[in-house]
């Protein structure tokens, strides 16, 4: 049986919910927080190894921002009531790529320096159901590694393949395997923005750049009417949980009708204003949706970089307190996450750490301080040995440092 994240979270303590924070509005606990950050830190590189800068934007804009955007007038129902501040209406935004717009219109742009990559780990907020919000899941303010790219009708073919190999390699680094890729596209309704040839050259750039990194990758490009964006085409990275639902875990979308609708130019090499395209990349994804994967793959045993707790120093006695808070101590001036307990019996503080998911367990005991090492369980790879403290620490520092699952045990 598979493991739901709000199971786990009983044990693994990694968010609260509380009525008077409200529905669908977790708080994220330390142990969460350390997941979240890591994450983070994560999509930050692989961002930042694309070339992607690095913005910040408010998460309330005026209603007239999202009528221009077109938000509004298509998802009226799922955002938040206009808030009365003065003379203006302004609303909790749905999306981040709005004000991304608005970033890239701040200044006159020319060809040469295109693409422009705008990268935010932005919140936006989705009046979600009362009966529908769940866990991490399904929530009401979504913290979401976003990047949207403005760049020429030359660069589309790149960029959308830039934008899928980052997401690909972020869920291998992760290791939540995508079933396939799905290229999402419109139906015949009349539902979508722009002209049915917008799309069909839209939906063409996409089928040629994705079946080029797919075959790198042995995946499938899917075909899927209707599930496209309004605004655009995209591709999505589907995986499954443990119980077969299939999910979005994260997507590359074009868009054609943002730039248009936010009059966005550039001055092309003719010395004429031409209109770019717009691509959002979603390469971790949702920072919720992204951990509650993650606890339910991995049954709350997370790989050892992203593990709340990497190791729990357990003293067999009070004699050993002090060599065992020194370990610890070691361990954190190295930018690991250690903690000491000494409460209670020796086996009631192996459980708790086994009940808690925390990746390594050390006992030091009498022996152990002599010859300076500890004796350690490592539960995921089933390993249990001693060990002298300083290769330990350099074990771990590399496991950690090259986000690896577990540490690389000698045979």
């Amino acid at each position: 049986m598979v493991a739901d994240h709000r199971d786990l979270n009983h044990d693994m303590d990694i968010f609260a919910t509380d009525p008077l924070a409200g529905s669908g509005l977790p708080m994220w606990l330390p142990a969460g927080a350390v997941i979240r950050e890591e994450l983070q830190k994560l999509a930050k590189e692989l961002a930042s190894a694309d070339g992607c800068l690095g913005v910040f934007s408010p998460v309330l804009g005026k209603r007239a921002l999202y009528e221009r955007s077109g938000h509004l007038s298509k998802f009226s129902q799922d955002m938040f009531p206009a808030m009365r501040i003065g003379d203006d209406e302004v609303m909790l935004r749905p999306a981040n790529c709005p004000h991304h717009a608005l970033i890239y219109a701040s200044t006159q742009r020319s060809y040469r320096e295109l693409p422009l990559r705008l990268n935010e780990l932005a919140s936006m907020f989705r009046a979600e159901r009362s009966g529908v919000v769940s866990g991490l899941s399904r929530v009401r303010q979504i913290n979401l590694d976003d990047t949207h790219v403005f760049c020429r009708p030359d660069q589309v073919l790149h960029e959308a393949a830039l934008g899928l190999r980052a997401a690909l390699r972020a869920q291998e680094i992760l290791g939540l395997p995508v079933d396939y890729v799905r290229l999402s596209m419109r139906d015949s309704s009349a539902s979508w923005l722009g002209t049915e040839a917008q799309w069909e050259h839209a939906q063409e750039y996409l089928r040629t750049a994705g079946q080029s990194v797919l075959d790198e990758h042995g995946l499938e490009l899917v075909e899927a009417a209707g599930e496209a964006a309004f605004y655009g085409p995209k591709f999505d990275l589907q995986v499954r949980d443990g119980r077969g639902n299939e999910e979005t875990i994260a997507t590359v979308q074009l868009d054609f009708n943002q730039p248009e609708r936010f009059d966005l130019t550039y001055v092309g090499a003719d010395g004429g204003e031409h209109r770019p395209v717009m691509i959002h990349r979603g390469t971790v994804g949702s920072m919720e949706r992204v951990t509650a994967a993650l606890l339910e793959r991995y049954a709350g045993r997370l790989p050892f970089w992203l593990s709340p707790i990497h190791i729990t120093v357990l003293p067999i006695s009070a004699d050993q307190d002090v060599a065992a808070r020194a370990f610890a101590d070691e361990a954190r001036h190295r930018g690991l996450r250690s903690r000491v307990d000494h409460d209670g019996s020796l086996g009631a503080r192996i459980r708790n750490a086994r009940k808690t998911r925390d990746h390594l367990i050390a006992a030091i005991g009498p022996t152990e301080i002599a010859q300076q090492s500890v004796q350690i369980t490592d539960i995921a790879s089933g390993v249990r040995t001693q060990v002298a403290q300083a290769h330990l620490l350099e074990l771990m520092d590399a496991a950690y440092r090259n986000r690896r699952t577990t540490l690389d045990w000698p045979l």
